[in-house]
């Protein structure tokens, strides 16, 4: 059985280094899982209910949420802004919340991680997101975590798909989720 994983990314920097880790997470996929980077979420509106119209929503918000509607489980990748996560990580997860009960996230597995420059790893903008992401219906999975502390000094000539420590962590995360999303797949 293929498993099937979309990645949204955080952060919109041409350099970002989430990027770079989802970007890892593509080429350290294990046998069987396909990691998809969900492109353009530069181009989704903020989240506003009067232009969530069941015929009319804008396209690059349809087009997030059937890619994430067609993902067996989902990563999230947050760098930290200001202490919690950015606006377009949040947005997306506004978007893929809707309709309520029956979104592109209910019940299908989520994990977060990312990394940042600070010590911890961008730690609190990825506990926010999975407090958002869980109240928008995914189940986050709540022990599988990865923070990587001190981006900009750790990834400045290394790609994080050649930092050994990452790759091995980033690797067992995707197996984790993998697992977690064939098991649902299983029960449903």
């Amino acid at each position: 059985m293929s498993v099937r994983i979309a990645a949204l990314v955080g952060s919109l920097r041409a350099g970002s280094h989430n990027r770079q880790l989802a970007e890892a997470a593509v080429k350290l996929a294990p046998a069987g899982v396909d990691v998809v980077i969900v492109e353009g979420l530069a181009d989704v509106p903020f989240y506003n209910e009067d232009i969530d119209v069941a015929d009319g929503a804008p396209a690059a918000a349809v087009a997030l949420r059937e890619t994430v509607g067609a993902a067996d489980a989902v990563l999230l990748f947050s760098p930290e802004y200001n202490g919690t996560m950015p606006a377009v990580l949040k947005n997306a997860i506004d978007w893929l919340s809707r309709p309520y009960g029956a979104g592109a996230l209910t019940a299908k597995p989520v994990a977060v991680l990312g990394t940042a420059y600070g010590q911890f790893g961008g730690l609190w903008a990825q506990d926010e997101a999975r407090k958002a992401v869980g109240i928008a219906g995914g189940a986050v999975l709540e022990e599988v975590k990865l923070s990587v502390p001190g981006s900009v000094v750790r990834f400045a000539e290394t790609h994080p798909a050649d930092d050994a420590e990452v790759a091995e962590q980033l690797t067992t995360l995707l197996t984790q989720v993998a697992a977690a999303a064939a098991s649902t797949s299983v029960a449903v």
